[in-house]
């Protein structure tokens, strides 16, 4: 299914990145010279084994981290050379997280965690509320606002923190194994939720090993020892 908000701004342009750790002979060419374009409205799977350098590139995607060479703009925003601080306001208004773990904070509700992106941006207490209310309405546990993570099914845990990374309106959702920890049934049920979520106009980045999560994307990149192997389409 074509997504009618493509258009021709990149939310992500990499060009001839590497990233590399370490010196001489013990260095390591995690990233060895990519290019990667993906636009706005583009649901995109990266996969690759262990040491493939998914994991690098997801934190070099994420602004987690930056590049050794080449450049890489964030919805036209060059951050090669940010500040620390400026990477954390990129990070805070341009990217909605969703880890495999979860990362909710235990001993607050899901609305509190929802709110958090909004409450270090500084906005009002009443308007950050209603943002994340609305936000937690739209993964379908509006009336588990109260919860906290404890009482919730992992599956919960994981819309919950699918509802945090949406409250910003985030130019990327970036997804690292989201459905790791759950079982099959909630698999399904947060992939069809990304799904939707792509469907409204989201840019979603998917990093997954296993193919049949990556089946729900419109386009799955393998990467092998660090470069782009293949770059398909498959939707």
């Amino acid at each position: 299914m074509t997504n009618p908000i493509l258009d021709k701004h990149p939310v992500i342009q990499l060009q001839q990145v590497t990233k590399h750790y370490g010196l001489g002979e013990a260095q390591v060419r995690a990233l060895d010279g990519n290019d990667l374009t993906i636009q706005r409205g583009e649901f995109v799977a990266i996969m690759g084994t262990s040491g493939s350098g998914k994991s690098t590139l997801m934190n070099i995607v994420g602004a987690l981290d930056i590049v050794t060479t080449g450049s890489y703009e964030l919805d036209g925003i060059n951050i090669d050379r940010l500040s620390d601080d400026a990477l954390s306001v990129v990070r805070n208004r341009k990217i909605g997280f969703v880890f495999q773990s979860f990362n909710l904070i235990p001993r607050t509700t899901a609305l509190a965690n929802v709110e958090l992106p909004l409450a270090y941006r500084g906005m009002e207490r009443k308007e950050r509320r209603r943002r994340a209310l609305a936000a937690l309405d739209s993964v379908g546990l509006g009336d588990r606002a109260d919860h906290g993570p404890t009482q919730l099914s992992g599956g919960q845990q994981q819309r919950v923190a699918i509802a945090r990374a949406l409250v910003t309106n985030p130019s990327l959702v970036l997804a690292d194994e989201p459905t790791g920890n759950l079982d099959s049934s909630s698999t399904s049920d947060v992939l069809d939720l990304l799904q939707s979520t792509h469907y409204r106009g989201n840019t979603i980045v998917l990093i997954t090993h296993e193919d049949e999560v990556a089946a729900r994307a419109q386009r799955v990149i393998h990467l092998v020892d660090g470069r782009i192997a293949s770059d398909e389409r498959v939707h």
